[in-house]
């Protein structure tokens, strides 16, 4: 189980359709009542593309068929699009999309679905994917909760799907891999992981919709909410119903008509000679209380031709090629590679102390550097602008380190005072700083800053007593800790209290292994 997600994950990587996890995957959509469907690719890093990006991984979240409302029986597929041949899963995948019995869950998954109609289309699949119904977006589903909330003043500002995490399951969901490169092979347990988890999430998030409409009673049983998932037959014995089809809209009812078709008469073609399909024989019919959320609730994805082409701008590349070229040159004389020396150094007036200044980017990677006792401060707001944190920086003497390419653009950054860092996970951006600006680390300074806001401890430790006293109002120590002889340490700027329990040897070991100390 993942430490920064609270629920065991069922992920079988799928990289050949003759393998037992593709066997899984099409038995799995036979049993699925929902599916979270997510996607990743490796950016093209230019402001003239012409073509879209490859999708590398399509990831596909199932829920399977429960008597239970929230079922726990559900499982991921990471669909490695760069080994298995596309058109052996076009049909497949496109069935999935379309089916009457399946929800389809995303976030802002139209651009995902425009990016892999393009790479299902440059691997012989002509028509690509074109739709996706029924569909609900999760920003949607998360303005409903807001709005069942009296008294809530709903925010017109677009989420991220990390916030949405926080505030409705209290996950904190991690977002440093998003920007890794998904087409090299093979992938890492970490990008399996958070790969796995931006799909299940999903699930997770519309399950608490889901609880909160029945329980709200807001689904309001109709007659006609059902025919739309029965049978022909059937809909004409129930007399009842027959007279509510009479005042349906034509295209309603011939939804119903071409879902009995096909279910019964799979090969009968239409006018246009397109075999009717839209409900694959093999999928089990959506439970009621379901079909009547996305009666309720339910849309659809709809590509136009228009959205299937890459946009480019002629004046946009124009202008900026002069800039791109002198930044280019900038970036490469000053920034990429660092030069030195950084502004704590003796010879510029500085205490021989490294201090950094991690922006929101790579804001975890300040705690790394903070458990091995070097100074690493974060911005004074959330969402501070390129001129701020460079002011922090020139006002605290701290080397900004950043991944935003933007931030060397600046001309009034001052030499030697911003970094751009490489790596992509916590542990490499670490030892990276280490051997980039030759840090010396020794055991003794692990875990000797506070964590929470990089302050320095009080010189002599304080006993049990001292400690309780101290937490009074503020912190709980834990029941356990009194029977045992620990000293506690506590922060001289937040009065965090820390003492030297499990958390904190396994948190030693962790950083001499990562520095290699012991080497």
């Amino acid at each position: 189980m993942d430490p920064r997600y609270p629920r065991p994950l069922k992920i079988h990587l799928v990289s050949s359709t003759d393998s037992p996890e593709f066997t899984d995957l099409t038995q799995s959509l036979t049993r699925s009542r929902i599916i979270a469907l997510d996607a990743e690719w490796k950016p093209i890093r230019t402001h003239h593309q012409s073509s879209f990006p490859t999708v590398s991984l399509l990831q596909l979240a199932c829920q399977l068929s429960s008597d239970s409302v929230e079922s726990d029986d559900s499982v991921v597929f990471l669909l490695d699009l760069s080994s298995i041949p596309l058109p052996s899963i076009w049909e497949l995948l496109r069935d999935a999309f379309v089916s009457p019995d399946i929800l389809k869950l995303g976030f802002r998954f139209k651009q995902d679905l425009i990016y892999l109609s393009s790479t299902f289309s440059s691997q012989g699949c002509e028509q690509g994917f074109d739709k996706v119904e029924p569909f609900m977006d999760i920003t949607s589903i998360y303005h409903h909760l807001q709005h069942s909330q009296p008294g809530r003043k709903t925010s017109k500002d677009i989420k991220s799907l990390a916030t949405i995490c926080k505030e409705i399951l209290g996950i904190s969901l991690s977002k440093e891999l998003q920007c890794s490169d998904w087409s090299c092979r093979p992938l890492t347990e970490e990008q399996k992981t958070y790969a796995a988890i931006d799909a299940q999430c999903l699930l997770e998030i519309f399950n608490v919709f889901q609880a909160k409409v029945i329980k709200e009673g807001s689904l309001i049983h109709s007659p006609t909410e059902s025919t739309v998932y029965l049978g022909l037959k059937e809909v004409l014995e129930k007399l009842d119903v027959c007279n509510k089809i009479v005042r349906m809209k034509f295209h309603e009812a011939l939804d119903i008509v071409r879902a009995t078709t096909s279910y019964i008469y799979p090969n009968i073609a239409t006018e246009e000679g397109m075999a009717l399909r839209t409900r694959p024989r093999n999928t089990l019919p959506m439970d009621e209380l379901l079909a009547r959320v996305v009666n309720k609730y339910g849309e659809e994805i709809l590509l136009k031709e228009s959205d299937k082409r890459a946009r480019t701008s002629k004046r946009k590349s124009k202008r900026r090629s002069s800039v791109g070229l002198i930044c280019k040159e900038k970036q490469g004389q000053s920034f990429e590679d660092w030069q030195g020396p950084p502004p704590w150094d003796l010879t510029l007036g500085g205490d021989g102390h490294p201090k950094f200044l991690c922006d929101v980017m790579v804001e975890g990677l300040a705690k790394h550097l903070r458990c091995v006792g070097i100074n690493a401060a974060i911005p004074y707001s959330k969402k501070p602008g390129p001129r701020a944190l460079i002011e922090q920086a020139n006002k605290e003497k701290r080397v900004l380190l950043t991944r935003d390419a933007k931030l060397l653009r600046h001309d009034y950054l001052i030499k030697n005072q911003i970094y751009r860092v490489k790596n992509l996970l916590k542990n490499e951006q670490l030892l990276e700083i280490i051997e980039t600006f030759q840090l010396k680390i020794c055991e003794d300074q692990l875990m000797s800053r506070c964590t929470k806001c990089n302050g320095r401890f009080i010189q002599k430790p304080l006993t049990t007593e001292e400690a309780v006293e101290a937490a009074k109002g503020f912190q709980r120590i834990p029941n356990c800790l009194f029977d045992k002889n620990i000293e506690f340490w506590q922060c001289m700027d937040c009065n965090q209290l820390y003492w030297e329990g499990t958390q904190y040897h396994n948190a030693v070991q962790k950083f001499i292994d990562v520095c290699k100390l012991n080497e």
